[in-house]
């Protein structure tokens, strides 16, 4: 009988040593949710109406989404910031409209707010900060500007490439995740500025276009990378603007007018995986969800 129940216990140790090794480790992933540039008050009610159910679906610990053309297409204000963060959006990211209004510029000080980095330093706000994601991961969210064809776009950036040079040191000292904002016109800057980011970054987003990329990829480094994530607005439109009058201003050169779609509003974004131990993502999807049918994720 000695003998039996030896043989059983050496029976059930080999068991659970195969399993010791051979179970997948559990990684410590967080969700990050990025949202494309929410455009007007077609943009800002899509988000109204479906964050709060992808937050639920997809247990989204931090989001992040891009507010430069929330106020009828062009920049933000302070009324429509506050309304963007009651949605709930944890960061507004920024590009070359945030200018627009210059009643947002003291919410740069008080709200979690970014405008590029890489301007020029006189300027109000900040283009980097430090936040606390619901998880308890800490999460660094940088804002930049790209400089091909974006001449006559805001404000006058400094090279990218070597202002994050500058700042990646910074971050490095107190976050576990860093996450990128680009906003840039040329899809070659924004791949060559993945490239030379991959492996110091947690992920890489392009806004700016309006439309949303198919080239979403996690680097060999780890930088989870896509070149635009797309715009959160009207999409019967072009990039944002009535038909009609974009049209007209093709047809005359004349450039009247200004007019935000109302037609074919869509949320689009990015859910980025990462594990908040390495600060290395592990996956990224492209969300698309519209106001009159239901999600459709894409990876």
């Amino acid at each position: 009988m000695n003998h039996i129940g030896t043989l059983v216990r050496l029976y059930f140790c080999t068991i659970l040593l195969a399993y010791q090794r051979t179970k997948v480790p559990k990684y410590h992933l967080m969700k990050i949710l990025v949202i494309g540039d929410i455009f007007g008050r077609p943009g800002r009610r899509a988000v109204r109406e479906l964050l709060p159910g992808l937050l639920r679906e997809h247990h989204i610990d931090f989001v992040i989404a891009n507010g430069e053309n929330a106020a009828g297409g062009k920049g933000l204000t302070p009324p429509i910031a506050e309304e963007l963060f009651q949605s709930p959006i944890n960061v507004i990211t920024a590009g070359n409209h945030i200018w627009e209004h210059d009643a947002i510029h003291p919410y740069f000080d008080s709200h979690p707010i970014l405008r590029p980095h890489n301007v020029h330093e006189s300027l109000p706000g900040r283009g980097w900060g430090y936040f606390s994601a619901s998880n308890g991961a800490r999460i660094a969210v940088v804002n930049m500007q790209g400089t091909v064809y974006m001449e006559e776009k805001g404000h006058k950036a400094e090279n990218a490439f070597l202002s994050i040079d500058k700042l990646l040191p910074e971050l490095e000292k107190f976050s576990d995740v860093i996450v990128l904002d680009f906003h840039a016109e040329a899809t070659s800057e924004k791949r060559a500025l993945g490239w030379y980011l991959d492996g110091r970054i947690s992920a890489f987003v392009g806004t700016h276009t309006h439309v949303q990329t198919a080239d979403e990829q996690v680097l060999p480094g780890g930088t989870a990378y896509i070149s635009d994530i797309g715009m959160t607005g009207p999409h019967a439109s072009v990039i944002g603007l009535a038909k009609e009058v974009a049209i007209h201003r093709f047809l005359t050169g004349e450039r009247k007018g200004f007019k935000v779609s109302e037609d074919g509003v869509r949320l689009e974004g990015v859910i980025i995986d990462v594990d908040e131990k390495t600060g290395r993502a592990r996956g990224i999807r492209r969300i698309q969800e519209s106001l009159s049918a239901g999600p459709a994720i894409i990876k």
